[in-house]
């Protein structure tokens, strides 16, 4: 079995032979520091490039120049819009098709945009087709599959939590997790769920089924929505944590109560 690289720790502790790698997308980051040493736009030229769709790069460059604020999701989101108005333009499906495992997370984190901001998919259709991203082995693809629906989980409300309740049975915890995380009434660098804010109740099947999940990846995002959700509607937080006290005497409901109570207990 391949040993996982550790990645650098820093930017001076980058090689140039790594971040050349990184920028032609023949390997992923290891790390947040390598995840934000990518030249998106290097990476993104070696990519069209080669696979004979260079004529592709200048329109997505123009939006990136009308950037106010330039940031590694800024990136993100700009080139995954833009490949997907390209590829839309020209019906070139296949294209978004065969770079959507490439080996580059970046390229990944690019592909969850083509997916949560395509006006042509339905809600169901998204997460269908997000589900993969939410599995992924890499912690940036991750974070930013479940940002790029989350306007459509908002406008969908209903809907997106009988779906996410679903994924709460699933084996794989990245699933489990994202089902939560994309749900949580504050979230972190998102718009907020003013519905959960006010009615987290709402979410209680896909709160209850991770009260006593197997995973620690899991247990902190329930323990943060729940957090997120005293900030507005303490009463009832403190309600299910009692109740779920009650209920379960598992390490993780504990570990979970813990850290949804801990802006209340401060």
């Amino acid at each position: 079995m391949e040993q996982k690289r550790k990645g650098a720790r820093s930017l001076k502790d980058l090689s140039p032979e790594i971040l050349d790698l990184l920028n032609k997308g023949k390997i992923e980051s290891a790390n947040l520091t390598e995840w934000l040493a990518v030249n998106q736009t290097v990476l993104l030229e070696n990519l069209l490039r080669k696979n004979n769709r260079l004529h592709y790069l200048e329109p997505i460059l123009a939006e990136i120049g009308k950037l106010k604020k330039q940031t590694t999701n800024t990136f993100n989101e700009t080139i995954g819009i833009g490949l997907l108005d390209v590829c839309l333009r020209n019906k070139d499906n296949q294209f978004l098709h065969d770079i959507s495992s490439h080996t580059s997370d970046s390229i990944r984190c690019w592909m969850t945009y083509t997916i949560g901001r395509n006006p042509q998919l339905s809600l169901s259709q998204k997460l269908e087709k997000i589900q993969p991203f939410a599995a992924d082995t890499h912690f940036g693809v991750r974070e930013i599959s479940w940002m790029t629906v989350r306007p459509s989980i908002i406008e969908n409300l209903e809907e997106s939590l009988r779906i996410l309740s679903e994924w709460t049975l699933s084996e794989n915890e990245n699933i489990r997790r994202f089902a939560s995380e994309a749900t949580r009434p504050r979230g972190v660098w998102c718009e907020h769920i003013e519905a959960l804010k006010t009615n987290p109740e709402l979410a209680l099947p896909i709160l209850e089924p991770l009260k006593t999940d197997s995973s620690k990846y899991v247990c902190d995002s329930v323990g943060n929505w729940l957090n997120d959700a005293s900030k507005s509607q303490p009463q009832f937080v403190i309600d299910l944590c009692s109740k779920w006290e009650k209920e379960s005497s598992s390490k993780a409901t504990s570990y979970i109560v813990k850290k949804a109570l801990r802006t209340l207990n401060k």
